[in-house]
């Protein structure tokens, strides 16, 4: 045996470690702890996701299928889509949605430059008054709309914009919680960033589109995702103020749906599924701006 294989040094023992659970403090957690919050989460997703699912899966049954069955049978056994064709041919659903559509598309760009406009002004902006301006948002907030539709109404009709897509949309053209989110992102930056820029020579508006607005992606999208729910979804006011039913939105369409065929519940599934489908694929073209929106205002190096 050499000299070099007699003092070579043995190679370290390693010891395998078991994984360690943390949460967002480095703490770690218990496997009791762990499978009740999975307990908890999985109780929260049925309760929120199971209706929906239930309703697609309806949606897609056929005549022949029981869908009061004991069990249930959550799958349908043969799957079609001429449910859907059905709904088409029952009422006119496409017209309907792109009534919805044009509402929903005008709600979220009102939404979204007259809430980034008031609330820089809120954030940013020195003028007497400015508290009294914040209070009356917050104020606006605890009115209930059925407390001022008569009003609203009544100005729809005054403007003569009654029956129109137009007085659907401008009631709630800027939503007061909006304008209140986009002034608490505003508030979150630093203001050094818009001193810099007044000193470079940025005038209000510069400093309002190039350095302000940038930073605050993150609640504009959140603000169009509630603009965009709040007209797809409202049905009160759009049945107050529309008479004419080609200018009907999907909410009052499908009510009509609902009306004719209330012993076919795969009719009202498959409408169900078509007023929801424009709702996930915004958010799922928005999450990543949606989720962004909670830790607004930092600054990138």
């Amino acid at each position: 045996m050499s000299v070099l294989e007699r003092v070579r040094p043995e190679p370290p023992v390693t010891t395998r470690r078991e994984p360690r659970v943390t949460d967002e403090h480095g703490r770690r957690i218990r496997a009791a702890e762990l499978a009740w919050r999975y307990l908890v989460l999985l109780a929260v997703l049925a309760l929120t996701v199971g209706p929906f699912l239930w309703q697609l899966s309806t949606s897609l049954k056929g005549p022949t299928e029981d869908i009061y069955s004991s069990p249930p049978a959550f799958l349908p056994a043969h799957p079609t889509l001429h449910n859907y064709a059905r709904v088409a041919d029952t009422i006119p659903v496409w017209d309907y949605a792109l009534n919805s559509l044009r509402v929903a598309a005008a709600s979220v760009v009102t939404n979204c430059v007259g809430s980034a406009l008031a609330g820089y002004a809120l954030a940013r902006l020195r003028y007497r008054g400015r508290r009294v301006a914040t209070l009356v948002f917050v104020l606006a907030m605890l009115v209930p709309v059925e407390g001022i539709v008569i009003a609203q109404f009544t100005t729809m009709r005054e403007l003569g914009l009654n029956n129109t897509l137009v007085g659907v949309v401008l009631p709630g053209a800027i939503g007061a919680m909006n304008v209140l989110l986009m002034r608490n992102a505003f508030r979150g930056l630093p203001y050094e960033i818009e001193e810099a820029a007044y000193v470079d020579g940025a005038n209000v508006w510069q400093r309002f589109l190039r350095v302000a607005l940038p930073s605050v992606k993150g609640t504009l999208a959140v603000v169009a995702i509630f603009a965009f729910m709040g007209a797809w979804d409202d049905f009160l006011w759009p049945l107050i103020v529309l008479s004419d039913p080609s200018k009907f939105t999907l909410t009052i369409g499908l009510n009509y749906l609902h009306g004719t065929f209330a012993n076919d519940e795969r009719l009202v599934a498959a409408g169900t599924v078509i007023a929801v489908a424009p709702l996930i694929a915004l958010f799922a073209c928005l999450q990543r701006y949606f989720f962004r929106g909670v830790g607004e205002g930092a600054i990138k190096g």
